[in-house]
């Protein structure tokens, strides 16, 4: 079973690279890492994560136009019930210190499925 995650970044941000590519990492971070007790972070163990990890760990990153679209993409993965982040910049560096969602991580799921909501999406 082919398994990937999909990254969106949003576009009307116009982050410079390193910090684009900084919210990417993030946002792939944090989808597989289980925070519940925030003293001891651990893997998460769910069945799509480890089969993720011992695959090729895939990732594909994806461009929205702006925060409208990040976040409906974000209300149609909570529907699902899918695996996920979305990520929140503090604006230290960026954004003149107003927090800003800039990045979602969705899956890793079975690339038929996450394809269903993320396949025609522009590459970054």
């Amino acid at each position: 079973m082919n398994m990937k995650m999909v990254i969106a970044v949003r576009k009307d941000l116009n982050m410079r690279r390193g910090k684009s590519e900084g919210q990417v990492g993030h946002a792939v971070q944090e989808a597989i890492l289980d925070r519940s007790d925030p003293d001891n972070p651990k893997l998460k163990t769910t069945p799509d994560i480890l089969a993720w990890l011992a695959s090729d760990f895939r990732k594909i990153v994806v461009s929205v136009k702006d925060e409208a679209e990040l976040m409906e993409l974000y209300r149609q993965t909570l529907q699902r019930g899918w695996n996920h982040y979305l990520v929140t910049d503090k604006g230290h560096t960026e954004f003149h210190g107003v927090p800003t969602f800039t990045t979602l991580a969705i899956g890793p799921l079975p690339e038929d499925v996450i394809d269903e909501l993320t396949g025609e999406m522009p590459l970054r």
